[in-house]
């Protein structure tokens, strides 16, 4: 009886698989249920090998978090075509998906980057600057907020708002429907700067 050859992967390709599979595995389990002991299980390898591609636990929680950062900055780009505060609309939307998706993950990267772990805190801060930074991009359709210090100031706590309010939202939506928690914080971001103007 033959199984199936065996695919020798090169290290590199070794290492962005085993990331893809931690960042599965985050979407349903905190970071600290996230083992080297679950990955290698799930991978079919063994210990050794995972710590010859992240060096501890804590590189490799990195390397994780630092992953699904990037995936949820991809996820939730706002359309390049398409009216401001449309484009706002279906980035708003892609996040609320990311969050309902990966809640545990993601929860625990707002909890990491609170709890003072520092390589966390500042992904998280990377992370949260892309998103932000993006209602302030110029393009042909013009900017959905002008961008000025205060109305930056204000994109920042509207950010932690909605960050909060979804968080919270995916655990208890309490009667508030989906469409209710997109057009709120869709419709919310322009007002508020327009607080400060």
């Amino acid at each position: 009886m033959t199984g199936s050859p065996r695919v020798r992967m090169s290290p590199e390709s070794r290492r962005e698989q085993l990331l893809d599979l931690g960042v599965t595995l985050l979407a349903t389990r905190s970071l600290e249920e996230l083992s080297i002991d679950l990955l290698a299980e799930e991978a079919g390898i063994s210990r050794g090998l995972l710590y010859h591609y992240f060096g501890n636990k804590h590189d490799f929680h990195e390397a994780v978090v630092r992953r699904a950062a990037d995936d949820l900055i991809a996820t939730t780009a706002p359309p390049a075509e398409g009216e401001p505060l449309e484009r706002l609309l279906v980035s708003v939307t892609a996040y609320v998906d990311y969050v309902e998706a990966n809640y545990e993950g993601y929860l625990s990267l707002v909890k990491g980057a609170a709890g003072g772990n520092d390589a966390i805190r500042e992904i998280y801060e990377e992370a949260r600057a892309a998103l932000t930074d993006r209602v302030f991009r110029e393009d042909a359709q013009g900017t959905i907020v002008p961008d000025t210090p205060a109305a930056r100031m204000m994109v920042r706590a509207w950010s932690a708002m909605a960050e909060d309010l979804v968080l919270t939202w995916v655990r208890r939506p309490e009667g508030v429907t989906r469409d209710q928690l997109l057009e709120g914080l869709s419709s919310s971001l322009p007002a508020l700067v327009e607080i400060l103007h």
